[in-house]
């Protein structure tokens, strides 16, 4: 189709079109002319735009009924001759007003003509298209007293479509229109910037409609959920927008007191409204009501638009009406700090931005009245926080809490005349202590117990890692973690605005009055030196001053003074009795020790305390107070960055003292502490950070051991500085080492506990910091030279004997040692005998020696471990379980370190032999499996020394216990596997094997053993025995192959023995070769590891 770009030829087109409508009003007549308009340019449509509208005009005014169609097309025509030029004469807009307005009047009723959703539509596209094609001053004319009842009508009829219409589109096409009539739209060109006297004479004229626009998009707003959030985001645009204008302060303050008489009718000029004192009063009051249900209603919906509409409402309103709507102060400024952590980003990034904005604008500082209303609602919320975090699910609690959360953010400094009320400071530290009040039911943390001593865990380095992270504790009042992350982060806001000075000083006040308040105390405490330091805090006021770096590092100071304090930091967590070491009573159920007889264990009556026993609840709670204290050091280390190494002097021995302690959330926190203090204080490592501060903790356990009745925990720190070292700390403790052994030897019935720990540590460290790395590798070239020795000798000899003569002078050799070897294995030679062949051979004497007699001085390693040793000999006997137990582990450690020193550990070894004989055969299940450990390791390291021992005092009894258990452990179910009878049948089958080897035993004593440990290769006993017992049988092969297959073949022939020769008998073996026979899968599997 052509386009008609000039007047006369669009005129020429259009002219008998527009003569037929007029003629003839018919909806196909319409949609005629409306087909030609679409071919016609912008340009000549403006021309003719009177000649156009002329028809659909006299359309619309024709009497009488018309249908609805016919009204919907007229108006879609009307619409895109609007949209398509612009209305330039003020009486045409007025009558297009009033003509589009009157296509849904209703002569009957007040509301909308009952027609349909199309023409409802199309009506309002219209009235919208009708306004944005105004052109420019005819628009502001547009805007005078006359039209106010034209203009009430069309707002009245969008009001009632927003409110009552079902369908969502016209709905928010009524609310978009509302806002174009009323210049609040979001097009860019429409409207355009006002004046002063423009806005006046607009908000002067939109007064009158206030209370009706109010009230009916409060009822859409509040209304059901289900209408959809866009219907209630567009409510809340045009709501906060309409208010906005005509409540606006700059406007108010150039309303006169006299109300000028405008030159209109009567009727009219009494639907004026003079924007007076009294006026903007009364409706501020009656506009807070709305407000406050909009905000209860919109607060908590559930899309997050709806909640971001809700934002910009509170900010338009507290930046614009900051003086009119003060009374509507209060809940803005609630329902604003409320969302300030809402669950969505959106909302929380634009609420975070608004209160950015408000500190930069001091809407809240710079206006006392909001300042006031903020302090008495904090006020109010302190007093009902207790109450609330009772009564409240976790979702009102978060809400309460992030509303106190935004009044701090809100008033910034101005915190402090807050806080300078003494009523107020009370209200709110008593709601703070309260809410963080501490469950201490929980058993658990009482009983995780670190039995085993050992490194921290924290050996990966400290100074690339983040704060460590707090342990999880539980409260009374509320379980969401991010319940405590708020009140934290209400703590630290407090620290960084408030007068840290009074918070500190009124909260330790709160610490030293009650042990009720001391944990919750403790935690706000830690956060107010985090938020003072401006740790993770949002600083929105930004000419606020942050607490100097020596006030601080004051304020620390106190505090740690009071953490680490007698009272404070030595609290009962566990039972008395454990701490001393009570004896472990133990019923033996039929268990059998490694003795010819039936073993019975002493039970110890406990005594009688002077005092009653701590309850579960008060040592959780003091466990809880001391990893928080904990805590609270580790958050100052980061408070004060570098400048924390000026108090490691007297924050480092306490930490070292609780990391040594038992209850596992102790140590954990302590660990965590010191490497926090890492990473603030520049040490890479724990280790690192011990050995640099390890002059002045040594200087503090010197002393301290002088006076141990006053400093009982003294040890723990020596331990965990052994365990958490490296050699270079040994020239620096070995003296305080000789402290502790003499004050071990001067306290030994009370405190042997705590220092058979430190000299277990002690000797770890040292077999950690001295490997004996040419031993250990000599041992590995020995065992595989044995392992291939032994099985290839007697061929190799009868090799040798083919290829080469044997003179009577080797024979005679061989004869010697082999008489003289039996008599060593058959224990004839006594101990004495044995020491003088060792002192008949001839001393290596160095070179280097300054003479002959003189020798070198033993290693300060080597020193230590025979002094510790020594001592061990004497506390083998001791009365106390746990002691023992630990000696024994000493002990071990003590072979381990001078295994490449025999003259001195031989002698201490003959010195050991009759008490550890003694745990051995006679003492507590689980002393015998810890000695037996210790048997294995003498024998690895002493050898022949301990042959003729072993085999006369140890090795009958061994064999005893294995015959005696076997049908025991045969018969027993799969819960026998748990039992301590079991792990003592295991422990020493798998620790045989190597005995026998290493102390190449005779052929006596291996048939002890075999005979011992056949038994076990029954299908019948549990797997794991069968699996040691096979290892036994690996070894014996090393040590007598041809034995072993023999007595292997005895019990289970697989095959029949074929002679070589015809002329030789037939081998009868007395194994049998059936099915049947329990021992044939493991003898099988060793004579096919034998061949």
């Amino acid at each position: 189709m052509a386009v008609f770009d000039t007047p006369e030829e669009a005129f020429g087109a259009l002219r008998p079109v527009c003569v037929q409508l007029t003629k003839t009003q018919t909806v196909e007549n319409v949609e005629h002319l409306q087909a030609q308009l679409q071919a016609v340019s912008d340009s000549a449509l403006q021309e003719l735009q009177q000649y156009i509208l002329f028809p659909l005009r006299f359309t619309l005014k024709t009497p009488g009924p018309k249908r609805e169609r016919l009204i919907q097309s007229v108006v879609e025509c009307l619409t895109f001759v609007l949209s398509s030029t612009c209305v330039k004469e003020q009486v045409l807009l007025q009558e297009l007003f009033s003509e589009i307005s009157a296509c849904l009047y209703s002569p009957k009723s007040q509301k909308p003509a009952a027609v349909s959703e199309e023409l409802k539509l199309a009506v309002i596209q219209g009235l919208s298209t009708l306004m944005h094609s105004a052109y420019g001053d005819i628009l502001l004319a547009f805007y005078e007293p006359s039209i106010l009842p034209r203009l009430g009508f069309a707002v009245s009829l969008l009001l009632d479509l927003a409110e009552q219409e079902k369908s969502k589109q016209i709905k928010i096409a009524a609310l978009k229109c509302l806002q174009v009539l009323l210049f609040q739209c979001d097009c860019q060109d429409h409207p355009r910037s006002l004046d002063e006297l423009e806005q006046k004479q607009l908000g002067d004229l939109f007064a009158s409609f206030l209370p009706g626009i109010s009230m009916a998009l409060a009822r859409v707003i509040t209304g059901d959920f289900k209408q959809g959030h866009g219907i209630i985001v567009s409510s809340l645009k045009t709501f906060y927008k309409t208010v906005s204008f005509i409540m606006a302060d700059e406007q108010l303050e150039r309303i006169s007191k006299v109300q000028p008489k405008p030159a209109v009718e009567h009727r009219v000029a009494e639907l004026m409204v003079h924007r007076e004192t009294k006026w903007v009063k009364n409706t501020s009051d009656k506009l807070t009501i709305l407000i406050k249900k909009i905000i209860e209603c919109v607060s908590g919906h559930p899309h997050w638009k709806v909640r971001l509409a809700l934002i910009e409402l509170v900010e338009a309103l507290l930046l614009k009406c900051s003086q009119s709507l003060v009374g509507s102060a209060g809940p803005l400024l609630k329902a604003l700090v409320g969302l300030v952590n809402d669950e969505s980003p959106e909302v929380q990034a634009q609420c975070s931005k608004v209160l950015r904005h408000f500190a930069d604008q001091k809407v809240v500082v710079g206006n006392r009245a909001f300042a006031d209303i903020l302090s008495e609602n904090l006020h109010s919320l302190a007093t009902s926080l207790p109450r609330l975090m009772s009564s409240q699910d976790d979702q009102g609690k978060f809400s309460t809490l992030s509303l106190l959360l935004g009044y701090l953010k809100l008033l910034g400094p101005r915190v402090n005349f807050v806080l300078n009320s003494v009523t107020h400071l009370q209200r709110l530290s008593k709601a703070l202590i309260q809410v963080l009040e501490l469950d201490v039911t929980d058993i658990k943390v009482v009983e995780e117990r670190c039995w085993n001593s050992g490194p921290l865990g924290a050996s990966e380095t400290a100074a690339t890692q983040p704060r460590s992270p707090m342990q999880r504790r539980y409260f009374r009042f509320f379980t969401d973690e991010r319940l405590f992350l708020l009140l934290q982060q209400v703590c630290q806001l407090l620290g960084f605005y408030g007068d840290v000075y009074l918070l500190i000083d009124h909260f330790m006040e709160l610490y030293r009055e009650s042990v009720v308040y001391r944990k919750q105390a403790a935690m706000i405490l830690n956060e107010l030196v985090a938020g003072a330091a401006g740790l993770e805090v949002e600083n929105l006021h930004e000419n606020h001053i942050k607490t100097s770096t020596e006030e601080l590092r004051e304020i620390v100071t106190s505090i740690l003074e009071e953490y680490t304090s007698q009272e404070n930091w030595y609290l009962t967590t566990c039972i008395e009795s454990e701490e001393v070491g009570e004896e472990l009573t133990m019923k033996q159920s039929g268990l059998q020790a490694i003795t010819s007889g039936a073993h019975t264990c002493q039970v110890t009556s406990f005594p009688a305390f002077s005092k009653p026993s701590p309850t579960i609840c008060s040592m959780n709670s003091n466990i809880w107070q001391i990893c928080i204290q904990l805590e609270g050091i580790g958050r100052f280390a980061y408070a004060l960055g570098k400048d924390f190494r000026l108090l490691l002097m007297t924050a480092l021995y306490p930490v070292l003292e609780k990391a040594g302690d038992q209850t596992l959330l102790i140590r954990q926190a302590a660990t965590s502490a010191m490497m926090d203090i890492c990473h603030t204080c520049g040490y890479y490592s724990l280790q690192h950070l011990i050995n640099q501060n390890s002059d002045y903790l040594v200087n503090g356990i010197s002393l301290n051991l002088r006076h141990l009745s006053l400093h009982p925990h003294t040890p723990k720190v020596l331990e965990v500085m052994l365990w958490n070292s490296d050699a270079s700390l040994l020239p620096l403790v070995a003296d305080v080492v000789q402290d502790v052994l003499a004050t071990l030897d001067q306290f030994y019935d009370k405190r042997a506990a705590s220092f058979v720990g430190v000299l277990h540590a002690l000797l770890a460290a040292l077999a950690q910091w001295f490997p004996d790395t040419d031993d250990l590798r000599q041992l590995q070239g020995e065992s595989a030279g044995e392992a291939g020795s032994h099985l290839s000798q007697r061929p190799a000899a009868s090799e040798k004997g083919l290829e080469n003569t044997t003179t009577a002078e080797d024979m005679e050799l061989f004869l010697l040692n082999y008489l003289k070897e039996k008599d060593v294995a058959d224990g004839n030679v006594s101990d004495f005998d044995n020491e003088e062949e060792e002192q008949s051979d001839p001393p290596k004497v160095d070179e280097s020696d300054t003479g002959p007699d003189v020798e070198p001085p033993l290693p300060v390693q080597i020193q230590i471990a025979t002094d510790v040793m020594e001592r061990c000999i004497h506390m083998l006997s001791d009365k106390n379980l746990k002691i023992r137990l630990k000696v024994l582990d000493v002990l071990n450690l003590c072979v381990v370190v001078l295994q490449s020193h025999k003259n001195q550990l031989l002698p201490l070894a003959h010195r050991a032999w009759p008490p550890l004989v003694h745990r051995l055969t006679n003492d507590d299940p689980l002393v015998v499996l810890r000695a037996f450990k210790v048997l294995r390791t003498l024998g690895g390291k002493c050898g022949d020394f301990l042959r003729s021992r072993f085999c006369k005092d140890i090795l009958p009894k061994l064999a005893g216990s294995l015959v005696t258990q076997a049908p025991v452990s045969a018969r027993a179910g799969p819960v026998y596997s748990h039992t301590l009878a079991f792990k003592l049948q295991l422990a020493v089958l798998q620790g045989l094997g190597p005995l026998c080897e290493r102390l190449d035993l005779g052929d006596s004593d291996l048939n002890k053993v075999a005979d011992a440990c056949l038994i076990y290769l029954s299908a019948k006993q549990p797997m794991k025995l069968q699996e040691a017992a096979r290892r036994v049988f690996l070894h014996l092969m090393k040590v007598d192959p041809d034995s072993t297959w023999f007595l292997l073949n005895e019990l289970y022939c697989p095959e029949q023995l074929t002679p070589p020769h015809p002329s030789l008998h037939p081998v009868q073996l007395r194994g049998t070769m059936g099915q049947g026979n329990p021992y044939a899968a493991n003898v099988l599997c060793l004579l096919q590891e034998l061949q």
